[in-house]
């Protein structure tokens, strides 16, 4: 196949190529990838029917490749459409092209907008928007008129009760009083019934029209999940070995479990989509940004990103499956530290914090998870930690973005509502077994900061383990007490052996052996159960 049909663009002469692909996750572009870039920023520019629309912003990939005879070139891309196209010459195309106006996606989103057309109709036909108004109104002046008949009844029972107590009532007056009582009762029961008879009549002129709207909008939200489910199916990302998933075969082991939206429609996937189909071998890769700075993300016109975690990191985990990628961290400037994020939506992220990073600032110019994120976010949100590591453990951090969230999650921990399990190797390695260790912990106030067992004032903790065959110790606190793990290690009355590299309650090693692996909470606003998973490093 003749390379202008593979789409394939030749470097600049004398550049030259890396052995192997970088991780797109953790990059600096090598000279390849920057002469790529200096090449295609060329044809970006002379693109004038673009200028408008990739003017407020857009982001472009290139990948360095190598073909079947070994010479070396590089293929294009953009993310998203650019005029509703993903198919503009010299970029490599969307993994499926759902645009075709003749195509499923297209004649089903017609009729999904045909039904926002019927429901829209339906909502503002003035019958129904006029039986509306009236039982409202209904509704309205019958409660009030109901409170006042009921304040009324109430004025005169106090009265009646007073009578009673200034002095002797004849029996007549008495039984005037009775008939009074009775009389309003019925009065205040038939009115009720009255306004109920009322408020039935127009329901059910009304009813009829909102059974309509409500089954539209269901077979609204029926179409939309089916197309939407339909496209995700559609999208067969291929790996390194030539396999094959669709995007919900991919995100199913996810803690989302379905694609967020716009899923498979990233440079990285296009252009790894295009090599690994056309027998290309990918060496290098590099995102660009092109145009006005958005204002939720930090993006700068003609620097370098990694791929995005939401969408692409389930992708590229499969696509990139099979191959050995070369490690090469982006360094200076912004851009020096950078975290694995296993989630993030709207409300929070997860990360997988490193061995040695604080959670939040400390003292000095130190990098900690809330100083990258607040860099990466670009002061689109302010990282809130939900709860902490100590700066030697690594593992599952939760880190909401709004003070909202951040108080109900923190209120799941409070309520022992979140199952956490942490992975440990000890000093030496125990007989196999499993069993609760309760030691109150309090501060050693003389000795900061190490925490002591106290019987008789300390705070209660618990931590479930299990020591498995390997050695490895599994560790699941049902209290959250500051060095908890490790004292309940260390100490005589736990399990008797610290946690390999603890240098506050042990020996120092490379690293403190402890790694937050599982965590499991609900949803702060939806209520789903999410389960959080970070392989052990160790």
């Amino acid at each position: 196949m003749e390379e202008r049909d593979l789409l394939f663009r030749r470097l600049p002469s004398g550049v030259s190529v890396p052995d192997a692909l970088n991780d797109p996750f953790d990059y600096e572009p090598d000279a390849s990838a920057l002469a790529a870039w200096d090449d295609l920023r060329g044809d970006i520019a002379g693109r004038s029917e673009w200028a408008e629309e990739i003017g407020r912003g857009k982001m472009f990939g290139v990948l360095v490749v190598v073909d079947a005879e070994g010479r070396p070139g590089y293929l294009a891309a953009y993310s998203g459409q650019i005029g509703g196209r993903c198919d503009w010459q010299g970029f490599v195309p969307a993994v499926f092209d759902y645009l075709s106006p003749d195509g499923h996606f297209k004649t089903t989103e017609a009729e999904i907008s045909a039904l926002n057309e019927q429901i829209s109709q339906l909502c503002n036909d003035k019958d129904y928007l006029s039986l509306r108004d009236r039982l409202l109104r209904l509704e309205s002046e019958g409660q009030q008129s109901l409170s006042e008949q009921a304040s009324a009844m109430r004025m005169a029972k106090q009265q009646r009760d007073q009578r009673r107590k200034e002095g002797y009532l004849s029996a007549t007056e008495t039984a005037e009083m009775i008939r009074e009582s009775q009389f309003q009762k019925a009065e205040l029961r038939r009115a009720k019934k009255m306004q109920e008879e009322r408020v039935a009549a127009v329901k059910s002129e009304l009813q009829p029209l909102e059974d309509a709207i409500t089954a539209l909008k269901r077979r609204r939200h029926e179409m939309s999940d089916q197309l939407q489910q339909w496209l995700f199916a559609q999208f067969q990302m291929l790996n390194s070995r030539g396999e094959s998933r669709n995007l919900l075969e991919i995100f199913a082991p996810t803690p989302q479990q379905v694609p967020p939206s716009g899923s498979g429609e990233c440079c990285e996937p296009r252009l790894l989509q295009y090599a690994f189909a056309h027998g290309l071998t990918p060496r290098s890769m590099a995102m660009f940004w092109w145009g006005e700075s958005p204002k939720d993300v930090v993006r700068h016109d003609g620097h370098y990103y990694p791929a995005c975690s939401g969408k692409c990191k389930p992708i590229l985990a499969w696509m990139l499956s099979g191959l050995t990628l070369r490690k090469g961290p982006i360094a200076g400037g912004e851009q020096r530290g950078r975290l694995d994020v296993i989630y993030d939506d709207e409300h929070f992220c997860v990360v997988n914090k490193p061995a040695g990073m604080l959670s939040v600032p400390g003292r000095g110019d130190v990098e900690s998870v809330v100083s990258i994120l607040r860099r990466e976010w670009g002061g689109a949100a302010e990282p809130l930690v939900v709860h902490r590591l100590d700066m030697a453990t690594s593992g599952l951090l939760i880190v909401a973005k709004d003070a909202d969230t951040q108080r109900l999650l923190q209120s799941q921990f409070a309520r022992r509502k979140v199952e956490k399990r942490y992975v440990a190797l000890l000093e030496k390695r125990l007989p196999a077994g499993s069993g609760r260790i309760s030691l109150p912990l309090r501060a050693d106030v003389e000795n900061r900061p190490y925490q002591v067992v106290d019987h008789e004032s300390g705070r209660r903790s618990q931590t479930d383990y299990e020591i498995l065959s390997d050695g490895r110790v599994l560790l699941s606190p049902l209290t959250g007490r500051t060095h908890q793990l490790r004292v309940h290690c260390a100490h005589r009355e736990g399990l008797g052996c610290p946690i390999k590299g603890d240098a506050l309650y042990g020996h120092p090693a490379d690293r403190l052996y402890l790694h937050a692996e599982w965590l499991v909470i609900d949803h702060p606003t939806t209520g789903q159960q999410m389960t959080f998973y970070a392989p052990c490093p160790f």
